[in-house]
């Protein structure tokens, strides 16, 4: 057995991870949401060891990226910015599960650039330790950045692995916990879907029967009756394809739910795409409800844009979404307007979705295209602004938002033509 040292210094060291231990076991394990675990577990290192800033990146194996999670400082990192997995000093640590000090940042030590380039935050010194499970597979990283007064040592290294190893253990806690209730939810929905498909065959089956008979009674018309009469007929012809479309939608609705739930995405099916058309059926599905709260619903310049490869149901249900939650958002005699134009300097699309609502407030905006936005309506499951991003994700695309509480918000999708050649998901500006 070792004897205890009487060095004063290694003492004081001793005592202070101690100290650590107690202040973040105290720290993270009375929380179960995954984002307060993850700030808490950064601002509790960044304290220990007095950097300047610090993020934490978590790993999504389905894309090989290091994502981060949260960031802390004076110019942090967006949430949701993703960098290779095996890229920089940070997908060095995630590989090898080796925390590492670099003392000074500059050409040769492999830091990944780009994310300095991003934020405008010179990166002068980095700690970098690994997010393990128990069983020692790597999870994410923490970076801890710019020690305040002089450079990173062995004994922050010390501190920064406490903190580290806690903060795994409760992140891989909260993630059971999350995967748990997604189980029992996914597993709920596919008992509503199943009911709902027996619920609705009647519908679908007596809407079969209307078609027919009205039909019937359209043929049994001489050629001047069905002159007069041809607008009944286009609408009634309108209105059945509208039900039977809009019994498919609530289908794929409920499964694409489930799999948004999942963290799971089918592969999308492109085609050419004609985005007016897409609009105009949204905005004739969405019409009724407009109406009843004395909406205008606006086209701007989609005329004129050029056919997308795209998948067309997935953009149906992105665009659905927007408007879809918009209208509830707006005052009577409001208006909700569908724009776009031409992006030459991308070489896209830019389309906006632009309402005259209440607006988004500050809180909400910070995760709104996340897994963990929050629902502002009753009974809201905060999913579709999720889904939305999912949509433009997989289009290569990529989605912003402004929006002043009490005047209305405007959401800018960027879109390639052709997402099959480019890629715009790490361009975000507004048109």
């Amino acid at each position: 057995m070792t004897p205890p040292s009487s060095n004063p210094q290694e003492m004081l060291q001793c005592e202070h991870k101690l100290a650590t231990v107690q202040r973040v076991s105290e720290a993270l394990f009375h929380k179960i949401e995954l984002d307060q675990l993850v700030e808490t577990a950064l601002s509790s290192a960044m304290d220990e060891v007095d950097a300047e800033a610090g993020s934490v990146l978590l790993s999504f194996p389905e894309t090989k990226q290091l994502v981060f999670h949260h960031s802390i400082g004076e110019k942090p990192v967006p949430r949701g910015t993703a960098i290779p997995w095996d890229k920089g000093i940070s997908g060095k640590v995630f590989q090898s599960g080796d925390a590492c000090i670099t003392a000074q940042i500059d050409g040769t030590t492999g830091h990944y650039a780009l994310i300095d380039e991003l934020t405008q935050f010179r990166t002068r010194m980095m700690l970098t330790v690994p997010l393990r499970r128990w069983t020692g597979e790597s999870i994410g990283v923490l970076n801890l950045l710019n020690k305040r007064h002089g450079t990173f040592d062995e004994h922050d290294l010390a501190l920064a692995s406490i903190v580290s190893a806690f903060a795994a253990l409760a992140i891989q806690q909260a993630k059971n916990f999350d995967d748990a209730q997604k189980a029992e939810v996914v597993t709920l929905l596919g008992d509503i879907g199943h009911d709902m498909k027996n619920m609705l065959q009647p519908v679908l089956a007596g809407m079969e029967l209307l078609k027919e008979e009205v039909d019937s009674l359209f043929k049994d018309m001489t050629a001047t009756e069905l002159n007069r009469k041809k607008e009944s007929q286009n609408l009634c012809d309108e209105a059945t394809g509208m039900v039977q479309r809009g019994i498919n939608r609530l289908h794929e609705r409920v499964r694409e739910l489930a799999d948004c739930i999942k963290g799971l995405s089918s592969p999308p099916t492109f085609a050419p795409c004609d985005l007016a058309a897409v609009i105009h059926e949204v905005f004739g599905t969405l019409k009724v409800l407009a109406t009843e709260k004395e909406l205008s619903l606006l086209t701007e310049g989609l005329s004129s844009l050029p056919k997308l490869i795209a998948d067309e149901k997935r953009l149906y249900n992105a665009f659905y979404n927007l408007i879809n939650n918009a209208i509830p958002e707006t005052p009577p005699g409001g208006s909700i307007t569908v724009g776009g134009r031409l992006d030459t300097e991308l070489g896209g699309i830019a389309v906006w979705v632009k309402d005259t609502g209440r607006g988004i407030t500050k809180e909400v905006l910070k995760n709104l295209f996340s897994a963990r936005v929050v629902s502002t309506k009753r009974g809201g499951t905060g999913l579709g602004t999720k889904i939305i991003k999912d949509v433009v994700d997989a289009h290569h695309g990529n989605i912003c938002v402004e929006s002043t509480v009490g005047v209305g918000s405007t959401f800018y999708i960027r879109l390639p033509i052709d997402p099959t050649q480019v890629d715009f998901r790490s361009q975000t500006r507004l048109p």
